[in-house]
């Protein structure tokens, strides 16, 4: 129910946007979230949107470089990533669900996409 696009092969220093579609009624009522998983690393937070996009939340390695958004009417979510760096490289994925208290309750996942950056 959930579908990214975007990823892709870029240089450091470059700016690629991921999208992520979501299929079904939940999406206005969810916060919405990314996540990635580098090699041999575990899955990390990245970053969170409400649902009304009052609230967002970032890790402190993307602060300042990313930023998430989110259109309700395209039952859309995205990942604008500038200044990339090599470590940043992953799979990234989107995620839905709840936020409470600064805790995340992730309920439906995205197949993830491929984001790499070269030196």
């Amino acid at each position: 129910q959930l579908a990214e696009s975007g990823g892709g092969l870029v240089q450091a220093g470059d700016s690629l946007k991921l999208s992520c579609k979501a299929s079904g009624r939940f999406f206005s009522s969810r916060a919405m979230g990314w996540f990635r998983q580098a090699p041999r690393k575990g899955r990390e937070f990245v970053a969170a949107i409400s649902m009304n996009s009052d609230s967002t939340r970032y890790t402190d390695s993307v602060e300042g470089r990313f930023t998430i958004s989110r259109d309700n009417d395209k039952n859309e979510v995205y990942l604008q990533m500038d200044t990339l760096k090599p470590k940043d490289t992953a799979v990234y994925y989107c995620t839905a669900g709840y936020v409470h208290n600064g805790i995340g309750a992730w309920e439906y996942w995205g197949q993830g996409a491929q984001v790499t950056v070269s030196p």
